[in-house]
C-alpha cells in the first residue's frame, strides 16, 4: 500500500502548477541557435562537388530492414551515385585523385603519412587526400572524412559524408587506440546531419525519420550488439517551416508530474520534459566546481576535495578561490594595479552559471561522513548573493568511495556489507544536508557503470556493468531513501552515457532524472535523448560534457578549438530542451569544469601534481583526437605560481558568459 500511494503520489497530474515555457531565457536561447550560422568559405577548392544535398538514394539503390539490426542499403547504380556525391565520399573515394590539388600534394610526398597522423593535421586539404584512401573500415573513412570536410569550411560535402556514414555502414564502430573501449559512427553521423541543418539555415533542410539503436553496447564487446538505425531522409526545409513547427508548450497537456517540494519535473502530453523551482521553469546552466590548489590531490592530500571551502592561505578572514580569485587580464602572472580580487562566485554569477555540481565529500576513511568538511555559510552564500545552487554528489561506490572496497577488486554491488556502508555514509549526509536552501538535487554515483576492467585514470571501480540489475536494485534503494529522508529534492543517477538504461527502467524507478556525462565530439551527443525517451522516460541532464584546450599535434593551447566545442555540444542540450524541435527532454547541462585541476592525470608524463601535463591522456572524440585530462578548464591557473588566486578567463568562459550571462 505505501509503494502504491509513493507511486500515486510520484505521477500525480497538476497542470495547474505548471508555468508557461515558450517565453523563458532558454527558450529564447533556442530561438537564437535556431537563427544559425552563414556558410563559411571553405579552405580549399573541391573540383567534383557531386549534386545537391538532397540526393534521392532510391534512384541509385535499394534499402531493405531500415530501423531493425537487418538494414542494408544495396548499391544498383554505382556511376550514378558516384557522380551524385562527389569526390571523396564513398562511393566515390577514389574521386579525390582527379582533384587539381591532388597531384601537386601527391609529387611533394605529402600523401604519404598515416591517416591518423594527419587527422588533425592544420593543412584540411592533405588530410581530405589521405582520409577516404586509408586502409581503415570504410564507415571510419566515412566519418572522419566528414569531420574533415566540415573542420575545412565544406558543410555540404560534410552533410552529405555523414548521411553516408548512417546509410552505407550503420553498424561502424571504432576502437579506442588503447582498445579500452568502443564506440559506433551512427549516433554521430545522425546528431551531425541534424546540426549542420539546424547551425546553418542557408541549406534548408531537415532530417527526417532517422533513428539509431544500439542495445548490449555497455560490454565492450562489438559482437554481440544489435544495432538497428533507421537513416531517415534528408528533406527540404525552410527556416520559417522548422520555427512553425516548433510545438507551443502553453498548449499541451501535463501527462504526468514527480513532485519533490518546490521542485517538479513535468512530462507533458507530446514527452516533453521541464523542471520548474518555485514555479519558474529552470533550465540547468551548469559548472562542476573544485578548485584544487596547484600540488595538492588525492595522492598527497585526502581532503584535497573539500579544502578549498575552508582555505585562507592568505590570512585575510576570507575563502580563498570564492572570494580572492583575480583575473589576470595581461597574462603576465603578475596581479597588476587593476587587476583586484574579485573570486570564482562572482566568475560564475558573471558567466550566468545557475548551478554546480559537486559531490559531497567522504571522510578520509572513506566509509563515513564528517560534517565538518562541508562549509555551510559559504554554500548558503553562493546561493544567497550568487543565485547559484548545487547539485549535490554522492558517490556511491565509485572509486570505491563509501564502500570500503579494496581499489583492485573495486566497489560489489551484491556484497551486502558494502551496501550497507554506502547506504549508512549516504544517510548521514542528506540528513545532514536536505534543508540547506543552496541543494537543487542529488545525483547518485559518477560513471559507476563504467566497466571493471577499464584502467585508466578516469577508472571508476565497480562492478555495476557486470551486475547490472544489482546496482539498479541498489541505486533504486539509494533513491528512496533520499526519498524517505528529504522530499524536497530530486534524484539523479551520474551515468556515462545510456549504458544500463533498460535496467533503470524495470529495477529504479525511483530515479527522477537521467544524468549523462557525455563527450562524443563537438556535434552533440548523438542518440542519447532518444534512447532515454525510449528506454527510460526521464528528463536528461547532461551531467558532464566539455573539451580541453591543449591542441596536442600542436602541443600548445587552442582557445578557439574548445569554445567551438562547448558551444556544439550547448546547442544540442538547448535545442533538445521543452518546446525545440526534437525530444523536449533536456533540463539544461553541466559544463566540465570551470578550472583546470592539474592532479588529474598520473598516467601521462611525470604525474605531478605541480605540474600541468602536457602529455596526452587518451585518443578521445576531441577536435585534435585527444583528452588532456588537465587542460579541461574554462579558466586556467597561469603559470600556477599564484594557486589559488591566479585565473586566466577562456574564449570558452566568455562565450557561455555572452549566451548565459545575458
Amino acid at each position: 500500500m505505501r509503494l502504491i500511494m509513493c507511486m500515486f503520489l510520484l505521477f500525480t497530474c497538476c497542470p495547474a502548477s505548471a508555468a508557461p515555457l515558450n517565453d523563458t531565457a532558454d527558450a529564447r536561447l533556442m530561438h537564437h541557435f535556431l537563427k544559425g550560422k552563414t556558410l563559411p568559405s571553405p579552405a580549399f577548392p573541391i573540383d567534383d562537388t557531386g549534386d545537391s544535398i538532397f540526393i534521392d538514394y532510391a534512384q541509385y539503390g535499394e534499402l531493405t530492414g531500415a530501423g531493425t539490426p537487418g538494414i542494408y542499403y544495396r548499391i544498383t547504380d554505382r556511376a550514378g551515385l558516384k557522380k551524385a556525391v562527389g569526390a571523396g565520399i564513398y562511393p566515390n573515394n577514389f574521386g579525390i585523385r582527379k582533384e587539381s590539388g591532388y597531384a601537386e600534394y601527391e609529387t611533394a610526398g605529402k600523401l604519404d603519412a598515416g591517416h591518423w597522423d594527419v587527422f588533425a593535421d592544420e593543412d584540411a586539404q592533405r588530410a581530405f587526400y589521405v582520409w577516404p584512401q586509408a586502409p581503415d573500415a570504410t564507415g571510419t573513412k566515412l566519418f572522419f572524412t566528414a569531420l574533415i570536410l566540415e573542420r575545412s569550411g565544406h558543410i555540404k560535402q560534410a552533410l552529405k559524408a555523414y548521411y553516408a556514414t548512417l546509410l552505407h555502414t550503420p553498424k561502424q564502430y571504432v576502437w579506442s587506440a588503447d582498445k579500452s573501449f568502443v564506440w559506433y559512427t551512427a549516433p554521430g553521423a545522425m546528431s551531425s546531419v541534424r546540426r549542420l541543418c539546424d547551425t546553418y539555415p542557408q541549406l534548408e533542410c531537415a532530417l527526417e525519420g532517422a533513428s539509431v539503436s544500439i542495445d548490449y553496447k555497455d560490454d565492450n564487446d562489438p559482437a554481440n550488439d544489435v544495432v538497428a538505425v533507421n537513416p531517415g531522409k534528408i528533406v527540404r526545409r525552410t527556416a520559417e517551416e522548422r520555427l512553425a513547427a516548433l510545438p507551443d508548450m502553453t498548449q499541451q497537456g501535463i501527462a504526468r508530474e514527480i513532485v519533490r517540494g518546490d521542485t517538479r519535473l513535468v512530462r507533458y502530453n507530446n514527452g516533453h520534459w521541464r523542471m520548474t523551482v518555485g514555479g519558474e521553469p529552470f533550465f540547468v546552466r551548469g559548472v562542476t566546481y573544485s578548485p584544487t590548489e596547484i600540488g595538492l590531490g588525492p595522492h598527497n592530500d585526502p581532503y584535497f576535495h573539500a579544502r578549498w571551502m575552508h582555505k585562507d592561505k592568505n590570512n585575510n578572514g576570507r575563502i580563498d578561490a570564492a572570494y580572492d580569485a583575480w583575473v589576470d587580464q595581461d597574462r603576465n602572472g603578475v596581479q597588476d594595479d587593476d587587476e583586484p580580487a574579485i573570486g570564482d562566485f562572482q566568475l560564475m554569477k558573471d558567466m550566468g552559471v545557475n548551478a554546480i555540481r559537486y559531490y559531497i565529500p567522504t571522510a578520509q576513511d572513506r566509509v563515513s561522513y564528517d560534517p565538518a568538511m562541508v562549509n555551510k555559510p559559504l554554500l548558503r552564500d553562493l546561493y544567497e548573493n550568487y543565485g547559484i545552487r548545487v547539485i549535490a554528489g554522492d558517490m556511491l561506490g565509485a572509486y570505491t568511495v563509501g564502500s570500503g572496497a579494496d581499489w583492485q577488486t573495486g566497489t560489489d554491488y551484491t556484497d551486502p556489507g558494502q551496501r550497507k556502508v554506502m547506504l549508512e555514509v549516504l544517510r548521514a549526509k542528506v540528513l545532514d544536508l536536505k534543508d540547506e536552501p543552496w541543494v537543487l538535487m542529488w545525483v547518485l554515483g559518477n560513471e559507476n557503470n563504467m566497466p571493471l576492467s577499464y584502467s585508466g585514470v578516469n577508472a571508476t571501480k565497480t562492478n555495476a556493468g557486470l551486475h547490472p540489475q544489482a546496482w539498479a536494485e541498489f541505486l533504486n534503494e539509494a533513491a528512496e531513501l533520499i526519498h524517505e529522508l528529504d522530499g524536497k529534492h530530486p534524484v539523479a543517477v551520474g551515468n556515462i552515457s545510456t549504458g544500463l538504461a533498460d535496467y533503470y527502467q524495470k529495477y529504479a524507478p525511483a530515479i527522477d532524472i537521467m544524468g549523462v556525462n557525455s563527450y562524443q565530439g563537438a556535434g552533440g551527443f548523438g542518440n542519447v535523448w532518444e534512447t532515454v525517451q525510449e528506454r527510460f522516460d526521464r528528463p536528461v541532464l547532461i551531467t558532464e560534457y566539455g573539451c580541453d584546450v591543449w591542441h596536442t599535434a600542436r602541443q600548445t593551447v587552442d582557445e578557439g578549438m574548445q569554445r567551438d566545442y562547448h558551444e556544439g555540444n550547448l546547442r544540442d542540450i538547448v535545442l533538445h530542451q521543452a518546446g525545440g524541435p526534437y525530444t523536449g527532454n533536456a533540463i539544461g547541462g553541466v559544463a566540465f569544469q570551470f578550472i583546470d585541476e592539474w592532479w588529474k592525470d598520473t598516467h601521462a608524463g611525470d604525474g605531478s601534481e605541480a605540474t600541468h601535463e602536457t602529455a596526452s591522456t587518451y585518443p578521445f572524440p576531441f577536435p585534435d583526437g585527444f583528452s588532456s585530462e588537465e587542460w579541461l578548464g574554462l579558466v586556467g591557473q597561469g603559470s600556477g605560481d599564484d594557486s589559488p588566486f591566479e585565473r586566466r578567463l577562456r574564449k570558452s568562459y566568455f562565450y557561455y558568459k555572452e549566451v548565459w550571462g545575458k
